[in-house]
């Protein structure tokens, strides 16, 4: 770790502590040059699976775009903001547990479409709608039997 004083490279570790929230550790730093004390913060860095696209092309996952497709299929539906957020966050515990440097957009509609089928049975209806592209009434249909609950038999 580098002085911010004065540039050198040779510093000691001089004390470390997980900090409140555990998500990073506070190391106190001398160097040995200057005999200054500083502080530095260690975290982990999480990177996100490219999104392979249908097309071919790739792009860097998205959290806000993926909040924004459900806010879209939610849209007037009472579904609070903490439980969008929620799945959100599912989704995102989801990929990076898949720990793979690609990742192909259907298997994110997929993760997406699961969420929704949990939340809220028209949300689902209306993203399959348009993620799978519906061309008739009958399979629209057919989406809406699978979240349709089946009735006791007598």
């Amino acid at each position: 770790m580098r002085c911010p004083y004065c540039e050198n490279d040779d510093t000691q570790v001089i004390d470390s502590r997980v900090t409140d929230d555990g998500d990073s550790v506070r190391r106190r730093r001398r160097c040995t040059a200057c005999d200054k004390r500083f502080t530095t913060y260690e975290r982990v860095e999480l990177t996100m699976p490219a999104v392979v696209k249908k097309n071919g092309s790739r792009a860097e996952f998205d959290a806000g775009k993926l909040r924004a497709s459900l806010q879209l299929a939610l849209r007037k539906r009472p579904v609070s903001a903490e439980q969008v957020e929620s799945a959100v966050q599912r989704i995102e515990e989801r990929v990076i547990a898949l720990a793979v440097r690609e990742l192909a957009s259907e298997r994110i509609g997929e993760m997406v479409m699961r969420e929704l089928k949990r939340l809220d049975k028209i949300g689902y209806v209306r993203f399959a709608s348009v993620y799978r592209s519906f061309e008739d009434v009958d399979e629209f249909a057919e989406a809406a039997r699978e979240v349709k609950p089946r009735r006791a038999r007598r």
